[in-house]
């Protein structure tokens, strides 16, 4: 049964869209970004540690280099968002739904992520080490090396969406759906698969990297295996 993924909302259909005041601009002083709406606004190289985030929204908005580290984003909203070498480890994410959005070296380890949902987004080395996935989906996003090694991952599912060179060493996965994925590709942590749900076709396709975790050797019938020692063949020396 396919995953039922709302679709994405625009700004207007925020609940709290009303309340909304818009960014004056200039950097990203306080910390406390409670019902502001950020637009067209480019952020690099500042640091605001704990920063919150809270019933906000951001639209075409970049963040380069930005250390923002247990940044709290909770009821936010993003469409367009571009992030490149960006630190939020130890962030707390609930209620966030990102659109469209381009995520480049993104350090999220250790994070918590509950209720979030990407539509049609871009990944390119996410580190999410450590982190706690819960109820989290990506729906037509496209993830390029992709760190879960230590992560929980809890009721998440992959719709339409292409993994590539994914890690899962030391991972542990609950009820993970990833039977709707368009591509799915491992680097490590093949043993890590016990909890998600995958289609016949992609068992058949992680078979190999599931042999050598298990320490099955596959071979055709009919010769010996590297190693093995005939019987008899000392006699007729």
């Amino acid at each position: 049964m396919a995953t039922q993924v709302p679709a994405p909302r625009e700004l207007d259909e925020l609940p709290f869209a009303p309340h909304l005041r818009r960014f004056a601009g200039g950097r990203l002083r306080g910390g406390a970004f409670d019902t502001v709406h950020i637009d067209g606004v480019d952020f690099a190289d500042e640091r605001v540690e704990e920063a919150s985030f809270v019933e906000a929204a951001l639209s075409a908005a970049s963040f380069e280099g930005v250390r923002m580290r247990r940044a709290r984003l909770n009821d936010v909203w993003m469409q367009g968002v571009r992030m490149v070498g960006c630190d939020l480890a130890e962030s707390n994410w609930l209620d966030v739904e990102a659109v469209g959005g381009v995520f480049a070296g993104l350090e999220v380890h250790g994070a918590g992520l509950r209720r979030v949902v990407f539509h049609g987004c871009k990944f390119d080395s996410l580190n999410l080490r450590g982190a706690k996935l819960h109820e989290v989906v990506f729906h037509d996003c496209v993830l390029r090396e992709l760190d879960l090694s230590g992560a929980a991952l809890t009721e998440c599912s992959f719709p339409g969406s292409r993994l590539e060179q994914v890690h899962l060493h030391q991972a542990r996965l609950t009820e993970v759906d990833l039977r709707e994925a368009v591509a799915l590709e491992l680097a490590d942590g093949v043993d890590s698969l016990r909890g998600a749900a995958v289609t016949p076709t992609q068992l058949l396709e992680l078979a190999p990297a599931l042999a050598v975790a298990l320490g099955v050797t596959v071979r055709e019938a009919g010769g010996p295996l590297r190693g093995a020692v005939r019987r008899g063949s000392r006699s007729r020396r």
